[in-house]
């Protein structure tokens, strides 16, 4: 059975560069983009191929014991060097600066990557060892350099990482400071990893066996640190894509009541047919087209004084401005398809000469189809209450 500290977050890593993807092929040459992207994908590489089977593998292909452990290392100064790029561009600034700065993250992380293939050429570790590798051989010439090395590159890369999201997180709301927040978290995390590493391997070095810190805790830290940078990264964009959906949504099952009471009036022609499978925010926009066409069709028997005297009485009666409005232009349209109906072969349509303007060119078609509920409600319920009172 999988390993799930190493399973769950590299699903969750490679299902997060999926929900990146659709924008990076919209914008390949967007450098915020790619940096998302290089870093999720080397986090997928890191856990991938840290696990125990993945190392065993590596090591048999290249015949060579312990040959995935620089290999390990490379994908993780990757890691780190594009989460730190990834910041650079996030925080802005002038396009030069964040070319240069990006260019010495990249050279630096590079040197690191040469200088741990070097110094495992130098080194000598018969001994395959495929999960405590950095203690066993802490004491070894090269293999202590190197591991050290690698530690001191990821360690650095969290706590920049740590440091510039925690400054920006006090500057930004909503869900790119949740975002935010659950990646400072995962960086934090990644800082103990490094910590409880260098404490195994100086006890190493003292002489003590201090290796459950680097073969369990410390990885333990990663696996939740994992998951939590990979949300983090995720979560602001998928937030914005829910509530976008989630406004459409409410946008067209709330226009419902006025698109039933106008929208079949233009003529056919105007009608605009919808795939089935179209997305809610196409068919809210052909609601809304349907709605302005129906309003253009009954523009001729909109009535501006009764729209008057409804205004003035929803204001007497303490309605705000923007609800007196919708009020007054829901019982004007109300009466307007009245008047259109008692007229069959539309003579008034056919001697306009000019459009009405009742309620400025940006009606709120929403609080309109919402008044509507409520201005139906009263039409039907004041001659009811006049039959029963006689």
């Amino acid at each position: 059975m999988p390993d799930p500290t190493v399973l769950f977050p590299t699903v969750l890593g490679g299902v997060a560069a999926l929900l990146r993807l659709p924008g990076l092929l919209r914008n390949p040459r967007d450098p915020l983009l790619r940096a998302v992207m290089a870093m999720l994908l080397s986090g997928v590489g890191v856990f991938f191929f840290t696990s125990v089977p993945v190392v065993a593998e590596v090591n048999e292909l290249t015949g060579v014991p312990n040959s995935a452990a620089p290999f390990d290392y490379f994908w993780a100064m990757a890691c780190a060097a594009s989460g730190i790029v990834l910041i650079i561009n996030w925080r802005g600034g002038s396009p030069e600066r964040i070319r240069r700065a990006t260019r010495w993250c990249i050279a630096a992380y590079g040197a690191l990557c040469a200088a741990i293939a070097v110094l495992f050429a130098l080194a000598e570790a018969p001994v395959e060892r495929l999960r405590d590798l950095d203690t066993y051989y802490a004491n070894t010439p090269y293999m202590r350099e190197m591991i050290v090395l690698y530690l001191v590159g990821h360690t650095a890369a969290s706590t920049v990482m740590t440091s510039l999201c925690w400054r920006w997180l006090r500057h930004v709301g909503g869900e790119l400071r949740a975002g935010l927040a659950l990646v400072v978290t995962g960086y934090a995390l990644a800082i103990c990893f490094g910590l409880l590493k260098f404490t195994a391997l100086g006890a190493r070095w003292a002489g003590a066996d201090w290796d459950v810190l680097s073969t369990e805790v410390a990885r333990a830290c990663t696996s939740v640190a994992a998951p939590l940078i990979a949300i983090g990264m995720v979560l602001p964009i998928v937030v914005r894509r829910f509530r976008g959906r989630w406004r459409d949504w409410t946008h067209y099952r709330r226009l419902e009541p006025l698109s039933r009471l106008v929208g079949g009036l233009a003529p056919a022609p105007a009608a605009v047919s919808v795939p089935l499978l179209a997305s809610v925010g196409v068919r809210r926009l052909q609601r809304e087209s349907l709605i302005h066409d129906g309003l253009l069709t009954l523009n001729p028997y909109f009535d501006l004084g009764l729209r008057a005297r409804a205004l003035a009485e929803a204001v007497a009666g303490g309605a705000t401005a923007d609800h007196a409005e919708a009020g007054a232009d829901a019982a004007m349209v109300l009466a307007a398809v009245e008047t259109m109906r008692a007229d069959p072969e539309r003579r008034v349509i056919a001697s306009s000469r000019a459009l009405q303007e009742p309620a400025g060119k940006d009606r709120d078609l929403i609080r309109i189809s919402q008044a509507l509920v409520h201005t139906s409600k009263r039409a039907v319920a004041g001659p009811a209450a006049e039959g029963a009172a006689r």
